[in-house]
């Protein structure tokens, strides 16, 4: 990569947007709802200096399907939302998967169900991580941890949407999204602009036949073939899983949170190491595919989980599979509509460290 001089101080959100810009993302389709409406508005000026298309759709529905339409054609192209429109865009995005169109999609999760409210939750890690629309498929789904992170993210997404042929989610939320920090852009020192174009949908020549991109599969047996070729490649992505641990080598208890979570989380656990109690953090990056390897090998040393979460209990169940062999974890959850601090973190952490 190249490294540009500056630091910049900017949110989330913007981040996100200027990560697309430095992937050459090069059509946009959006429209409005908080907390994610910086990356539309930075979007729509910004893009167009890039030399790209920006376009405010009518409808989330109709932002999805544009993005497949773009996508199908091998251009690199990204639609963001917040919960209440990413559920209009799962049906698109099923399709998608079923066809194997390469595209980033943002979601900087609200509160809810229903429109909830405007402030930050994790309510959505089921439907980013178990495939939202209908059908069976999984995409790719990262979850930043801070705002350089959401700049580096957004990058490697458009790699490994393009290198995969899938769809990648980028889930964050709006403290994330919200929040300012500092950050170093960069820009990948080699970008494949020629990527797809074996497949894409770029109109017949004299030099190829005609190219179909379907997830339509009516022969006796294709679909089933789909399907499996699918399932193959969502279990070669396990090698590509990511993760934080912080304290954990000689930890007793292992907190287990993602996101803006879990950077509050670290905060209570840096008081506790100052106090001498030996507490840990493990931090997904990757929520599909989990790091259920990494996980497990510290389950393995006889250390105790809790899970902290800004929902009622969904990522705990991924924790839960991947030491179910070993160990189990708590849970603690953090009711959406609330905002925690550290020290409201501490007695549940001190609860399982003294074993209650």
């Amino acid at each position: 990569m190249t490294k540009q001089p500056e630091r910049i101080f900017i949110k989330g959100n913007e981040a996100i947007a200027r990560g697309a810009l430095a992937a050459r993302c090069k059509c946009f389709f959006g429209y409005p709802i908080t907390p994610q409406n910086d990356i539309p508005e930075f979007m729509s000026t910004e893009i167009i200096k890039a030399g790209g298309d920006f376009v405010q759709a009518e409808s989330e529905v109709a932002a999805a399907n544009m993005l497949l339409g773009a996508a199908a054609a091998g251009i690199r192209s990204m639609t963001s939302s917040s919960s209440p429109g990413m559920s209009l865009k799962q049906e698109a995005i099923s399709y998608m998967a079923g066809s194997e169109v390469p595209a980033v999609i943002v979601n900087v999760n609200r509160g809810g169900p229903g429109l909830g409210d405007i402030g930050p939750a994790q309510g959505d890690y089921y439907q980013s991580t178990r495939g939202g629309g209908h059908g069976d498929y999984r995409h790719f789904t990262l979850a930043p941890g801070n705002v350089q992170e959401a700049y580096d993210l957004t990058i490697r997404a458009f790699d490994i949407a393009f290198e995969h042929r899938t769809p990648v989610l980028i889930l964050a939320d709006a403290i994330l999204g919200q929040m300012k920090e500092p950050i170093t852009p960069w820009t990948p020192e080699k970008i494949d602009d020629e990527a797809g174009r074996d497949w894409a949908i770029t109109g017949k020549t004299a030099d190829r036949e005609k190219r179909l991109i379907k997830s339509l599969f009516l022969a006796e047996g294709e679909l089933a073939e789909q399907n499996k070729h699918l399932q193959a490649k969502y279990e070669s992505w396990t090698k590509l899983t990511e993760c934080e641990q912080f304290e954990t080598e000689d930890a007793d208890l292992i907190i287990c949170a993602y996101g803006s979570i879990a950077r509050i989380a670290k905060s209570t656990v840096r008081k506790f190491r100052k106090e001498g109690k030996k507490v840990g953090l493990f931090r997904p990056i990757t929520l599909y595919p989990f790091p259920s390897a990494q996980l497990k090998a510290l389950a393995e040393q006889d250390k105790r989980f809790l899970t902290i979460e800004h929902n009622l209990g969904q990522m705990v169940d991924d924790v839960r599979l991947a030491i179910r062999t070993v160990s189990d974890s708590d849970f603690f959850p953090i009711y959406p509509g609330n905002l925690p601090t550290p020290d409201e973190l501490e007695e549940p952490i001190l609860k399982c460290l003294e074993g209650k």
